[in-house]
């Protein structure tokens, strides 16, 4: 057998697995992950997967392949999902007149402030002065803050009054040997009330808060899903230093955690069931757009960087821009005014700005609240 055609079989092979793989990718959006985990692994990996077949078609085209179109039918869902990674044109901006019914709100991971920390753990505390001096000048009207860390939890009501003036905050922490940590959220807005949806067997939770803006209440859920729990890294360290098991112990981190976010998923949303008010979800979902938690969520919801977000919509520093894991979710009769993720250095999350109208002129689909 000639070395053309061993070659050719080769290609045909490479596009093959290569079209599988993005195909698996969008299955993996509509399968429960705690069914079958591995599922979730080629819908980590969609946008690498898309630039990979959009080359292999290419190359095939100016080779004059026939096999030119495998790639092309595995890239055609792609144009369906695409705008979840990827918005072209300008950055968009309100109106005068929009912006007078508009709500901006913030949703940043904080990484317990340890971004800026040394061995001995003496920046942490420039790194929370420098995250509440860049939430200052986003002059926001809600805030929406994750992993974020105190030494001091009995002390915290009186450091957010302090550094967040004309603020009402609700907040949840776990305390902890060395400080307390978990989700907190800032409203200008008057908080009518507010409760905590705890996971089982987990320190992530999802904070809610029942917000009165414009004549509308609607309740606010500051998410924070169970991580992969492992360090990218950690594990290109671990490979060079050739520990042993350590593809075991990261495919075990990962069912564990495979395990717990739909059940979190599906916690929020019967919780969402009960609620009578219209709903804003954000927060850290610890998911890429093709995924199960992505799409359960958006359901009754729209995305706010796919509605007026530009350019890569990534949120987390490493790998950039293949992930996009920060979310914020308005309701379908609200509208999206401005999506933004500044490539800010204080955690391995950058945060998403989002500036939305409720809309006084439209009647609410739904009215109250529990």
């Amino acid at each position: 057998m000639s070395r053309t055609i061993i070659g050719g079989i080769a290609n045909r092979v490479l596009m093959l697995i290569a079209a599988a793989l993005l195909v698996l990718s969008y299955l993996s959006a509509f399968v429960n992950p705690a069914k079958a985990w591995y599922l979730m692994l080629p819908g980590l990996f969609f946008f690498p997967l898309a630039i990979l077949n959009l080359f292999l078609l290419a190359w095939a085209a100016v080779r004059r392949s026939k096999a030119f179109f495998i790639p092309l039918v595995a890239l055609l869902p792609t144009l369906f999902f695409l705008g979840r990674y990827f918005q072209a044109g300008e950055d968009g901006h309100a109106s005068s007149g929009e912006k007078d019914a508009a709500i901006k709100i913030v949703s940043y991971n904080v990484g317990r402030f340890a971004a800026m920390k040394d061995r001995k753990g003496s920046q942490r505390s420039a790194c929370e002065d420098s995250v509440y001096s860049f939430l200052k000048d986003t002059d926001a009207d809600i805030i929406c803050l994750q992993e974020f860390y105190t030494g001091d939890a009995a002390g915290l009501s009186a450091v957010l009054r302090s550094e967040f003036k004309g603020y009402d905050s609700d907040y949840y922490v776990f305390t902890g040997k060395y400080g307390a940590f978990g989700n907190v959220t800032l409203s200008r807005f008057p908080i009518a009330s507010q409760g905590v949806v705890k996971f089982d067997h987990s320190t992530n939770l999802a904070l809610y808060t029942d917000i009165e803006a414009y004549g509308k209440r609607f309740r606010l859920y500051n998410c924070h899903f169970e991580s992969y729990n492992i360090s990218f890294p950690g594990i290109v360290k671990a490979v060079m230093d050739r520990k042993d098991g350590i593809w075991r112990e990261t495919g075990e981190k990962m069912r564990h955690s495979l395990s717990l976010r739909p059940r979190q998923v599906e916690q929020v949303l019967e919780h969402i069931s009960c609620c009578r008010s219209e709903t804003i979800l954000c927060g850290d979902f610890n998911d890429n757009p093709m995924s199960y938690t992505y799409q359960r969520l958006i359901s009754g919801h729209q995305d706010t960087f796919c509605e007026a977000g530009k350019w890569f919509g990534a949120t987390y520093s490493v790998l950039w821009p293949a992930l996009r894991i920060d979310y914020v979710f308005i309701p379908e009769t609200y509208e999206a005014l401005d999506h933004r993720s500044p490539k800010v250095r204080f955690s391995d999350h950058y945060p998403v700005i989002s500036l939305f109208s409720v809309r006084p002129d439209a009647d609410n689909a739904k009215s109250g609240s529990d």
